[in-house]
């Protein structure tokens, strides 16, 4: 039996197994009598608003205009004043010569506005990014202190990052909303990006003392040799050496990130997570508005591994 033969029947495995999973999801949902609501869905990503256009005055149509999707109304007030509206064609409730009393109806404009999940996508997507390049911050400096010779830096960047990586992060939502939230008077959007980039940054700075710690110290003596100081020698040597060691490990950190970030809803920042659990008490498809939720945070968490493995192979260009 050759490689390609083999390799086509695990192929069909695979699809074997992933079929069986629907499967049995499917005969799962039949057990519990759950009917699945899909068109319910696609709403809640983008809808047509409908904007109620009135008359401001006492008054009769005297001319419609069909412009094809639009259509004019001309409207004279029994003051003589005159007035024209433009308004989708398929809303449109008045004819010529029609009397109207002030506020009746005289149609409607749509326009397409984003739903709760596509809000609540992009409040994740810049939640997470703001955490994230914070989270950057605090983890660098925090692991340069790691590795100072200065003993109070050390101890202080190991105590801040014990208690962090020994306390979970709801925990730490809770303090920064409800605690530094009352006392400096931050808005929750502050609090949970601040406990986020505090969050992430505890590990960030040991995924950044790891990689300078792996450079050896041959490095650091070679650019002192070479008249640098120690600072000059870390930004220029060092670090541009652990940054490439240590890019899986910080990407597979942002990408926690991400998910942790639906821990915000527990604070009323209406993420991702939370519009999915409002949409649900609308729509009461609760599966298919998870199911999509989850398949917005995968969506997510490729694209940035996807751009995180570009990177890599740009850097390794250059070994």
């Amino acid at each position: 039996m050759n490689t390609a033969y083999r390799n086509w029947l695990w192929r069909l495995l695979t699809v074997l197994i992933l079929l069986s999973l629907a499967a049995g999801l499917w005969v799962a949902t039949k057990k519990i009598d759950y009917t699945w609501r899909w068109n319910r869905v696609p709403q809640y990503f983008l809808y047509h608003q409908e904007e109620m256009k009135t008359i401001p005055f006492d008054g009769r149509v005297t001319k419609i205009d069909n412009l094809g999707d639009k259509t004019r109304v001309r409207v004279i007030s029994d003051d003589g004043e005159e007035k024209t509206f433009e308004i989708d064609t398929e809303t449109i409730r008045v004819n010529v010569n029609d009397e109207l009393l002030e506020d009746d109806d005289l149609g409607a404009t749509l326009s397409w506005r984003a739903g709760p999940l596509i809000v609540g996508l992009w409040t994740t997507l810049w939640l997470s990014a703001a955490a994230s390049v914070l989270g950057m911050i605090i983890g660098l400096v925090t692991g340069l202190c790691r590795v100072s010779n200065n003993i109070t830096l050390r101890q202080l960047s190991v105590i801040y990052i014990e208690i962090i990586r020994g306390t979970p992060l709801l925990v730490q939502l809770f303090i920064f909303y409800f605690f530094l939230g009352t006392v400096l008077d931050i808005s929750r959007i502050t609090a949970g990006i601040s406990a986020l980039a505090v969050f992430a940054g505890a590990y960030v700075a040991e995924i950044i003392r790891a990689g300078i710690q792996s450079i050896p110290k041959g490095q650091m003596e070679a650019a002192r040799s070479l008249g640098l100081n120690v600072p000059q020698a870390m930004i220029h040597i060092i670090l541009p050496q652990a940054f490439k060691r240590t890019l899986p490990p910080l990407a597979g950190q942002f990408i926690s990130l991400i998910k942790d970030s639906s821990l915000v809803s527990v604070i009323a920042i209406t993420d991702l997570t939370k519009s999915g659990r409002e949409v649900i008490t609308s729509t009461f498809a609760t599966f298919e508005i998870w199911f999509i939720v989850a398949l917005l945070y995968l969506l997510l968490t490729s694209v940035l591994s996807q751009v995180i493995a570009w990177v890599e192979r740009r850097l390794a260009v250059s070994d």
